[in-house]
């Protein structure tokens, strides 16, 4: 119940930092994208604050697991601050590829749009639909390619 109510509670830290921010108005994202025109720094604003804090809450997060007894909880101490060496491969690039195509057309990225929906935005509710379709999609593409045992760089 406690790990239920803590992502409750980040969420609707998160819900009301985006709400506050602005970040839930498509205008925003758009003018920050738009380095010809009138260009808005709002958003690199806000990308800066959230780094600091998530890096301020690693620095925490490794002092306090040095200092943890095996009573932690668990959720404590799976916790893996830094960076992991992952291979980039083609599904990476093609999902970072479709999320810049998404976020640039739409002014939506995932977070922010579904925040959006609470206000009924007609575009936030398109996004999410076409959101949710893709993923459908994804993992109708990779029980298909599963099935039939032929492997593929861009679906995992």
């Amino acid at each position: 119940m406690r790990a239920l109510l803590t992502a409750l509670g980040s969420g609707l830290l998160f819900g009301i930092g985006l709400c506050v921010s602005g970040m839930t108005d498509p205008a925003n994202i758009i003018a920050f994208l738009d380095v010809s025109g009138r260009w808005s720094p709002n958003l690199a604003g806000v990308m800066l604050g959230a780094v600091a804090v998530h890096f301020s809450w690693l620095r925490w997060v490794a002092r306090r697991k040095s200092a943890l007894d095996v009573n932690a909880p668990e959720s404590v101490r799976s916790i893996q601050p830094g960076v992991s060496a992952k291979r980039v491969d083609g599904a990476l690039i093609g999902g970072a590829a479709l999320f810049g195509i998404g976020w640039g057309l739409s002014g939506y990225c995932p977070g922010p749009a579904i925040v959006a929906l609470g206000s009924g935005a007609f575009g936030a509710i398109v996004f999410v639909l076409a959101m949710a379709a893709g993923m459908v999609l994804n993992q109708g593409a990779r029980w298909t390619i599963k099935r039939s045992g032929k492997g593929s760089m861009l679906v995992r």
